[in-house]
């Protein structure tokens, strides 16, 4: 929303005074009426750049909502004094810790009463809304009579991402106002949607723009207003047997995405619409049990620590990006898709290849990106004019940052570096994306090492979140800088790390991706390695991220990182090597240890896997390792940022906290000891680290 427009509409409210009795000192609201008689609730939470709603919060609220009550306006209007959005949901600090299901009920019960007595209010209510719309801030716009969206607006409940449903009375509110099919899918997912959208579905009245917001008040307040009904079909897809048959075919469908046993929010909104969706009364006070129940639970708590870990690792980014061209050099896989995510974000890219066909690869992969993740057929033509195929390199002399992208060979970057380094502009930044090899050997040819930093980005570009900012002692601090506002400004989350093998992420996901490879020598079934994985809550097994990630790339970070820790990481197959040679690389080239076809991977009928628990601990225990490890050794120097970092880089299972979390909750003791164990079966590779005589 416009800043100005919204001074404009606060001012021109103000101006006609808040009548006798009307206004009040409040700390998250201003409360005046218009020359109409309506009286205009501004949502302004103190000390925030977002509204969320605290028990303080609603409680104020309520306050207001007793001088409405007694003041009998001609109308009410609930909207945001807040540029970035309506309400964003739930104050989530709120969360934190929730331990005892009985308090829960009684807390989300008070809020509850207070969203029940706006929506009984006999006044006309009218909710203008304007970017994001979210959970209880959703929840409070069902319980007005009329919704009003400006065009930006988007609308969803993302709180099945923190392993909960809405618990504000929006279950029951919004599949009786939309299809609940719709609504449901909505709330199982958690996706979001735009105004018009919002419109189709009859969740919103009406979308205008800002300034047609005063009549359109005006004409829901007078009834004027054409409003959408509700169909009939809501009705009859809300009855008892249709209730029961719809509701097993999502648990179906949930199952496909999130087990129960891992992720039981998805499965309790169904329980809650399929016994109780027939009567308002009964699902709203279910609504409240289950909700509280989901609290307290491990996977909500975990999730809800995710959350922070995310908000904690934006601000890392800083602000003051001051990239505007980047130059990349590599057009194949990692660097065409680092490319394209960049243009996307608003970056002008040049892109550079030895070859033309790496190139036009890249951007053919990038009109694949845009199409999914962008609407008009505009905006995919501006994000393709931002993404320049650069054969000469002529880009690198503009570039305020240059990433270099190419194969996992030290020679082969020195020798770019040789070529690039004298072209640069003064003040560019030189960037690599390697995955493992230290960035003190790399800066080695450089005349200006300082200004050489590590970029590391994740497969795949567009879905992973984290970007490894590796430092090293010659660094310069300016540049480090520098690098996290461009990690944050292309909308990605930075870890700062220190230079060494690996890193952080790869040393950790290689023992978990080697260690499948020896399992693979020992005749285990290759869907049994990834069904164990799967079952411990990973998103993919480790025998299908090898062919993802690529057994060439797999391959040559196995060999960097055994040759600088040795017996504490399996040996590379000799069946690998050959794989590689012949080609058969992954789904890049089609065929690995899967065959693949358009981006997936054919496993056929996954069928009943016998899953034990020695594979599971085999693969994950030392994933936990390595992250104490590099702990100890200062690799990453925040044990919350290890977490962040495997979950948003690896898709390590969520509500399991991450692995230090995981190894807290299963006991530092037990965890090693259970190391210790492997380490007399299978070897010296499982022995633990020394850190965890520390660990805490």
């Amino acid at each position: 929303m416009n800043s100005k427009v919204l001074d404009v509409l606060q001012d021109r409210v103000l101006e006609l005074g808040p009548k006798p009795g009307a206004g009040g000192s409040y700390r998250h609201f201003k409360l005046t009426r218009d020359s109409d008689g309506v009286a205009w609730v501004l949502f302004d939470r103190k000390d925030s750049s977002a509204n969320t709603l605290s028990s303080e919060v609603m409680e104020e609220f309520a306050a207001i909502l007793t001088v409405l009550e007694n003041q009998s306006p001609a109308g009410i209007v609930i909207r945001s004094a807040k540029t970035s959005g309506f309400i964003a949901g739930a104050d989530v600090n709120e969360f934190r810790g929730a331990a005892d299901p009985g308090e829960v009920e009684t807390t989300i019960g008070r809020a509850h009463a207070i969203i029940d007595r706006l929506e009984a209010l006999k006044i006309p209510t009218v909710a203008v809304i304007h970017g994001f719309c979210l959970g209880g801030g959703l929840e409070v716009a069902l319980a007005c009579r009329t919704r009003i969206a400006i065009d930006n607006a988007r609308f969803g409940f993302p709180e099945v991402m923190l392993g909960l449903h809405p618990g504000l009375g929006g279950t029951v509110r919004f599949t009786r106002l939309v299809n609940p099919m719709q609504a449901m899918t909505l709330m199982l997912t958690g996706k979001t949607i735009d105004a018009r959208k919002a419109k189709s579905l009859g969740l919103v009245d009406a979308v205008t723009q800002e300034r047609h917001v005063r009549n359109a008040v005006k004409d829901a307040v007078a009834g004027r207003l054409k409003r959408g009904r509700t169909s009939v079909l809501n009705g009859l897809l809300n009855l008892g047997p249709v209730r029961g048959f719809l509701g097993t075919r999502m648990r179906r469908e949930a199952a496909k995405a999130a087990p129960q046993e891992h992720y039981p929010a998805p499965y309790a909104l169904i329980d809650l619409w399929e016994k109780h969706g027939g009567s308002k009364t009964a699902m709203l006070a279910a609504e409240k049990r289950s909700f509280a129940e989901l609290m307290v639970t491990s996977t909500a708590q975990n999730l809800i620590r995710v959350f922070f870990l995310r908000e904690q690792m934006k601000k890392l980014a800083g602000s003051g990006n001051t990239v505007k061209h980047l130059h990349v050099i590599g057009a194949g896989a990692m660097g065409g898709d680092i490319a394209a995510w960049c243009a996307h974000q608003d970056i002008r890219v040049t892109l550079a290849d030895m070859k033309p066909e790496p190139i036009a690869g890249a951007i053919k992969r990038a009109a694949g990106l845009y199409g999914k993740i962008v609407r008009k057929r505009t905006a995919i033509r501006d994000r393709l004019d931002r993404l320049m195929p650069d054969l000469s390199g002529d880009g690198v002399r503009q570039a305020d940052l240059i990433i270099e992208a190419v194969s996992e060979k030290l020679e082969l970057k020195q020798k770019v570096y040789a070529a690039i380094e004298p072209r640069m502009k003064p003040g560019a930044i030189l960037a690599t994306n390697t995955s493992s090899i230290p960035l003190q050997e790399l800066r080695a040819t450089l005349q200006r090492p300082e200004r050489l930093v590590g970029l590391h980005f994740f497969n795949p570009v567009s879905r992973l979140q984290l970007v490894e900012v590796v430092s090293h002692d010659a660094a310069d601090p300016q540049v480090l800088e520098q690098a996290m506002a461009f990690v944050g400004a292309i909308d990605r989350l930075p870890l700062p790390v220190k230079s060494a093998s690996g890193f952080l992420v790869n040393r950790a996901l290689t023992p978990y991706m080697l260690e499948a490879m020896v399992m693979l020598e020992e005749k285990i079934d290759k869907t049994a390695i990834d069904a164990a994985a799967e079952k411990f809550g990973m998103p993919m097994g480790p025998i299908e991220l090898a062919d993802q990630v690529g057994l060439d790339i797999c391959l040559a970070v196995g060999d960097e990182l055994r040759s600088k820790f040795g017996d504490a990481l399996p040996q590379p197959p000799d069946w690998l090597r050959e794989k590689v040679a012949k080609g058969e690389l992954g789904r890049k080239t089609g065929k690995g240890f899967y065959d693949w076809r358009n981006g997936k991977a054919e496993k056929g009928e996954a069928g009943d896997v016998q899953v034990q628990p020695e594979i599971i601990d085999r693969l994950m225990l030392p994933i936990s390792n390595v992250c104490v490890a590099c702990l100890r050794e200062g690799i990453v120097d925040d044990p919350d940022l290890v977490d962040g970092a495997m979950i948003f880089g690896t898709g390590y299972a969520p509500f399991r906290g991450g692995p230090l979390k995981y190894a807290r909750t299963r006991g530092a003791e037990n965890v090693a000891a259970n190391l210790r164990g492997l380490a007399e079966k299978f070897g010296v590779r499982f022995a633990p680290d020394p850190g965890w005589d520390s660990f805490k």
